[in-house]
């Protein structure tokens, strides 16, 4: 997704860790995880028996960066994949794994776990999100991973704490060519950093990428199929993965959907529009007209671009954190009254609390540093996507964007051209392939309050998967995602789908 604007998975730990819009690859390989973008199954290579018979040395977790140490539970391991799909005898990374073994005696097998960004961490989330998944552990091993390029598994960073809390007064929406100028050299110096960091890997961290490391993952895991629960970015990333191996599929649940027909222009327009929606919900239940609101949130931002708010701490709240304040709320109802305080404050002239939610979101801690999620979720989907408009074509775009959502449709629009500006790789596809004829159901379960992946692109998803293999359950509920958020309905069909294969009709809704 855009730069400021991620697809998150909330935890009970992590308030709200992210993710990001990229398009997949079209390619059609088949059974085999080798071959590069575009090959099938007759011309992939077969993978070496050092990465197909390698054993994992299961261990105590270790404290990773920004977590303690998981409880005795938690293993981790590290497996070794190619660094070049295309290559599969060459080169190897390799890529931090966690796991909590099934209590039960009847285990199904392992259930993999994406939490979506792309570039959330799978090691520091997987604990975190284990009381969510409590039931499922009675049958499953629980796994999870840092994909290529995130966390533990040779994760990037393109630039210091210093350059990018400076970057931070960088105009996201601006109103002279100066200001134009200063946004596309802020965005070409990121990508100098990226690229001097990753070297080699920057071309070889794409969600198929990943998907291939998924197989060889099941294999050396010792599963026949593939059991999979996909949040967020995980969805895509679910989607790629069935169309890639489509006779491999076993239970795949992907929950807070990605619309795999939308391009990079499109998901954000379908973010301005989900973002709109959530924030016209939450005006809704504080008792004020979603369009008198509206407008005075876009106001508040206008002022705030001219004249950045004072805080407690010295810095200076301007208009970008100010937009990434509101934005951390929305994701989930429970921290609406946040919203409610932070934008009082603000309005009084104390820009303290918007800041906070907006370090918060930023993975800033108090020393001052940040987190690598932004650097690994950009990575990642500007090589997926393909699609780079230009600063003039950014522009022609606004008009609609402003009318999707006044306050979110400037930031995301003016972030089409600044997102993958000068991106040193080509990007792979316009949107991601995931037809899968042939496979087992997947269950696709959208929330028709999602701000982040709004809930049309749960439809689209099981259309684009497949007739008999995409199978869709609605929430009527708020906030990013569905699974583990307060539906019965929705926790209980999910649960009797990976638990005893029960596959609900296709449509279901729950309330």
């Amino acid at each position: 997704m855009g730069r400021f604007v991620r697809w998150a998975a909330a935890t009970a730990a992590t308030a709200l860790l992210a993710a990001g819009c990229s398009g997949g690859s079209s390619g059609n390989e088949g059974d085999d995880p080798s071959g590069s973008t575009g090959s099938t199954t007759r011309d992939a290579k077969a993978l070496p028996a050092a990465l197909t018979s390698q054993r994992l040395d299961w261990e105590r977790c270790k404290a990773t960066a920004g977590n303690s140490p998981p409880g005795r539970d938690w293993q981790c391991a590290t497996l070794k994949v190619p660094l070049d799909w295309s290559k599969p005898e060459g080169e190897t990374i390799g890529l931090a794994l966690i796991r909590a073994k099934a209590r039960g005696d009847d285990r199904i097998g392992s259930l993999l776990f994406n939490f979506g960004g792309p570039g959330l961490t799978g090691v520091g989330t997987m604990p975190a999100y284990a009381a969510t998944a409590s039931l499922l552990r009675e049958h499953y091993d629980l796994v999870s991973w840092d994909p290529r390029g995130v966390g533990a598994s040779e994760g990037v960073r393109c630039r210091g704490d210093k350059e990018i809390q400076a970057a931070e007064a960088v105009d996201a929406t601006p109103d002279t060519p100066a200001e134009e100028r200063a946004y596309l050299r802020d965005a070409a110096d990121f990508a100098r950093g990226c690229e001097k960091d990753a070297g080699r890997l920057l071309a070889h961290v794409s969600t198929t990428d990943t998907a291939r490391d998924m197989d060889l993952m099941r294999q050396v895991l010792g599963d026949s199929e593939m059991h999979y629960f996909g949040i967020s970015y995980g969805t895509q990333l679910g989607g790629v993965y069935a169309h890639l191996f489509p006779e491999k599929v076993g239970r795949l649940v992907l929950d807070a959907v990605v619309d795999p027909s939308a391009d990079m222009v499109g998901h954000r327009e379908n973010q301005a529009r989900g973002f709109q929606r959530a924030l016209d919900n939450y005006l809704k239940s504080t008792g004020q007209d979603p369009a008198e609101g509206t407008r005075r949130i876009a106001d508040l931002l206008d002022r705030i671009d001219a004249d950045p708010l004072d805080t407690f701490s010295g810095r200076k709240l301007t208009q970008v954190l100010a937009f990434t304040g509101i934005v951390l709320p929305l994701y989930s109802k429970d921290s609406w009254p946040s919203l409610t305080s932070a934008l009082q404050t603000a309005e009084q002239g104390d820009g303290s609390e918007l800041l906070a939610l907006a370090d918060d979101y930023n993975e800033r801690d108090a020393s001052g540093h940040y987190g690598l999620l932004p650097h690994s979720q950009r990575v990642i989907s500007c090589l997926d996507d393909k699609q780079r408009p230009t600063l003039a074509e950014a522009k022609r775009l606004l008009p609609e964007f402003e009318r999707v959502s006044p306050v979110f449709g400037p930031f995301l629009g003016w972030d089409s051209a600044g997102w993958c500006h000068d991106w040193p790789v080509s990007g792979q596809s316009e949107t991601p392939e995931v037809s899968a004829s042939g496979a087992a159901p997947v269950l696709v379960v959208g929330n028709t309050g999602d701000p982040a992946t709004p809930y049309e692109g749960a439809r689209r998803m099981a259309d684009e998967l497949g007739k008999g293999v995409g199978v869709e359950l609605t929430w009527k509920g708020q906030g990013h995602t569905a699974y583990g958020n307060g539906s019965d309905c929705v926790d209980s069909t999910v649960n009797a789908y990976l638990l005893k294969g029960t596959v609900p009709k296709d449509g279901k809704v729950c309330a």
